[in-house]
């Protein structure tokens, strides 16, 4: 096992419990994606396998050592650890921003060796990010600097990847890159631990998924037997339905809208032509907009 977490429990005032008895386990080469509600612990969760924060019972090991007793650069030597976001204060281009990712194989005072930026651009290579590689990162899309901050982690050479939300504020298009790229990775033998809010992720690449749920897990196994209508309206409080798509091969959640917002027009059945045929509105009628 890459990552063991057995029986974790955490509070910030001591009384209340962010999370507790949470246990998770992941090999080499597998994906877990974490779902769960905005404020349920798994960020904290995430800060306490890195030991940022402190447990207050239970116990997490990576490559079979306690986190509470490795160093920090030890821990950063094996986990590399991709945030929700980035926000750039300094001008760096993309290739210093990602040779900072061996700060925990470079002496202090020392400098970056010929071997840390062979390292640092073979992280761009890997990815397929290379053309970035003097581009200032103040400059970035949040596409590219998602990617110049996944190219970072890898620097590091990890054995276990963090993501938390990894494709928060992305478009569609870079949400399916992002995807790819960390399926890649875990062809590679990383194992990745990923946070997030879209069970269709879960879907696209994980092995295992776990539902956080007021801090206790409430699901955990493969996506097909935990990503479930039921288990899906426990976690966010909202209807979802689960769905095999013939036309995608694979199976899909489809939020179902409470407010009754839209207009006979959104409803209508396609022509032949796949154009959307248009109700005409009664007299006195409205489409829900004012």
């Amino acid at each position: 096992m890459i990552l063991n977490v057995n029986n974790a429990s955490f509070s910030y005032d001591g009384i209340t419990k962010q999370f507790e008895d949470v246990s998770l386990s992941l090999r080499q080469g597998e994906i877990l994606s974490l779902l769960g509600r905005n404020g349920t612990g798994k960020s904290t969760l995430i800060k306490c396998i890195l030991n940022i924060l402190r447990l207050q019972g239970g116990t997490v090991e990576i490559g079979g050592r306690r986190v509470d007793d490795m160093r920090t650069e030890e821990i950063a030597q094996q986990v590399g650890y991709v945030p929700q976001a980035h926000r750039a204060v300094f001008p760096f281009t993309a290739l210093d921003f990602v040779l900072m990712g061996r700060a925990p194989h470079i002496a202090t005072f020392a400098v970056p060796k010929e071997e840390d930026y062979e390292k640092a651009e073979a992280a761009f290579a890997r990815i397929g990010i290379t053309p970035l590689r003097e581009k200032c990162i103040s400059e970035m899309s949040g596409g590219e600097s998602q990617m110049v901050m996944i190219a970072r982690a890898l620097a590091q050479e990890p054995s276990l990847l963090i993501l938390d939300e990894p494709t928060s504020h992305l478009d569609i298009g870079n949400q399916t890159k992002t995807m790819a790229t960390i399926d890649r990775l875990a062809a590679d033998g990383i194992a990745i631990l990923m946070c997030t809010h879209f069970p269709d992720h879960a879907f696209l690449v994980s092995h295992t998924v776990a539902i956080l749920e007021k801090g206790r897990l409430i699901a955990q196994g493969r996506a097909e037997d935990v990503i479930t209508k039921e288990n899906l309206r426990e976690a966010y409080g909202v209807d979802i339905c689960v769905h095999y798509i013939e036309e995608a091969g694979r199976t899909v959640c489809i939020p179902i809208s409470p407010c009754g917002c839209r207009g006979r027009e959104a409803t209508t059945p396609a022509n032949r032509h796949g154009a959307m045929i248009a109700s005409p509105l009664a007299e006195g009628e409205t489409n829900g907009f004012r």
